[in-house]
């Protein structure tokens, strides 16, 4: 695709006859939009600026399907500035630099700013966008940047902060449905005119299989249309749809924001003691395909940060259900995961090893790193004897309590306390333990 070549700014146009329903049910004008009410309605911020012609540099930015094309196509038939459209996947930086001087031609002979979009601009590398920069800082154009990725980390930050990010978010299930019926009636763009008999379930079912994306909810509809129509005609029901709807293909990317959200969203659950959400997370990672043993990995960091010595076992489940995966593979591993994520949901919570851990790292990297005292020293050699190595050290199976009175901390931290147990599951246990050693230990030191 070469600039330019995506719209023609001077109107809406009707999609061929061949042209996919999708297309031809794409929206013309902002009161054919269906969702985005919170960025579109009329007095919203984002439509004023529109319809004034006064827009800014923005990022759209939401999943496949919730209208971020559509809105860059509106633009062009409202703006009266020179519109020029890249795709990021066909154009590279020889046609960057020639719309940039085109731009600055425009600005600087006919007073006339150029709006510039470009769909995908996630895949864009950091020099390709740094090739933008100073036009949008001199004025020359106006960025509107499409992406289903995040920006904070697919665009550059200079770029970033010239720009509005608005989020798009997926249509609803009532919004899908509207789309549907829209397309089903009317008998210019869309289906109208074919006399196809629909069912409502049918309807809700594909407005819902379509997991908000409008593109998919149309594509759907039109291949159940031609089933319907085919040598016997017949109605769009569940039936026919089962034969039209296969597996969802969940939306997820192992290497984008959606990998890490899922995982939080895990990790969260089951530090809130949820199992039914914890559940419901591992299967939307497993389902659409995520490496069971990164999950593995995470359940058994989960074991030691958020359970902890409440329940000990926690972390050697975890690491069974994790040798589980590797030996039995999946589908049947999930299994195993199922079982760990509850278990750890519905055991004791405790951070107290984690938290004891953090701070003990905090004071080896930020005070003076003392020697280790002498009495804690071995001395395998007469001259480690001569100068004193283990002197004083203290066995502790020796003493009748089994608790020696004796500082294993530098004598900078002596009676620093990292590790405070909580009282909840064994850790209760642990918490009345050593407080008695330390009563003991004390009682020791002051004996005469």
């Amino acid at each position: 695709m070469k600039p330019g070549e995506l719209f023609e700014p001077s109107g809406p146009t009707a999609a061929p006859a061949a042209a996919p329903l999708a297309e031809r049910m794409r929206p013309r004008t902002f009161d054919e939009i269906v969702g985005q009410e919170d960025l579109l309605g009329r007095g919203r911020p984002l439509r004023e600026a529109i319809e004034r012609d006064a827009l800014q540099s923005v990022i759209l930015w939401g999943p496949p399907g919730t209208g971020k094309t559509t809105l860059a196509r509106v633009i062009a038939t409202v703006t009266r500035a020179h519109f020029v459209a890249f795709s990021a996947v066909l154009s590279g930086i020889k046609d960057i630099k020639a719309v940039m001087a085109e731009a600055e031609e425009a600005r600087r002979h006919l007073g006339r700013r150029t709006i510039l979009f470009i769909d995908e601009i996630h895949r864009f590398n950091k020099a390709q966008q740094d090739a933008f920069l100073p036009r949008v800082e001199s004025g020359d154009i106006v960025l509107i940047g499409a992406t289903t990725e995040n920006p904070s980390f697919e665009v550059n930050a200079a770029l970033l902060s010239r720009s509005k990010v608005f989020l798009l978010q997926p249509l609803t299930v009532e919004e899908t449905t509207r789309l549907l019926r829209r397309a089903l009636d009317d008998a210019e763009r869309g289906l109208g005119g074919a006399g196809l008999q629909t069912t409502d379930d049918a309807i809700a079912a594909l407005a819902q299989h379509a997991n908000g994306d409008a593109r998919v909810a149309l594509n759907l509809l039109e291949l159940a249309a031609t089933m319907a129509g085919g040598p016997t005609p017949r109605p769009i029901d569940r039936d026919l749809l089962g034969h039209v709807i296969q597996r969802r293909a969940l939306l997820y990317d192992k290497t984008g924001e959606e990998h890490f959200n899922l995982i939080s969203a895990l990790h969260k659950s089951l530090r809130n003691s949820d199992p039914d959400a914890g559940i419901y997370w591992l299967a939307r990672m497993l389902e659409a395909g995520e490496d069971p043993m990164y999950i593995a990995r995470r359940l058994i960091r989960f074991a030691s940060e958020d359970v902890g010595n409440a329940d000990p076992t926690a972390l050697a489940l975890a690491v069974a259900a994790k040798d589980a995966v590797h030996f039995i593979g999946m589908p049947e591993g999930n299994a195993a995961l199922a079982q760990a994520v509850v278990f750890l949901a519905t055991a004791p919570k405790s951070n107290a090893v984690y938290t004891a851990y953090q701070h003990a790292a905090e004071d080896a990297h930020g005070r003076i790193a003392e020697p280790v005292p002498l009495h804690l020293r071995n001395a395998p050699t007469k001259l480690m004897k001569e100068l004193d190595y283990g002197k004083g050290y203290r066995y502790a199976h020796d003493d009748a309590d089994g608790v020696a009175a004796m500082d294993c901390l530098p004598p900078s931290l002596a009676g620093r306390i990292y590790y405070e147990p909580t009282t909840r599951g064994h850790e209760k246990d642990i918490a009345h333990r050593l407080g008695a050693w330390r009563t003991l230990k004390q009682k020791k030191r002051t004996r005469p």
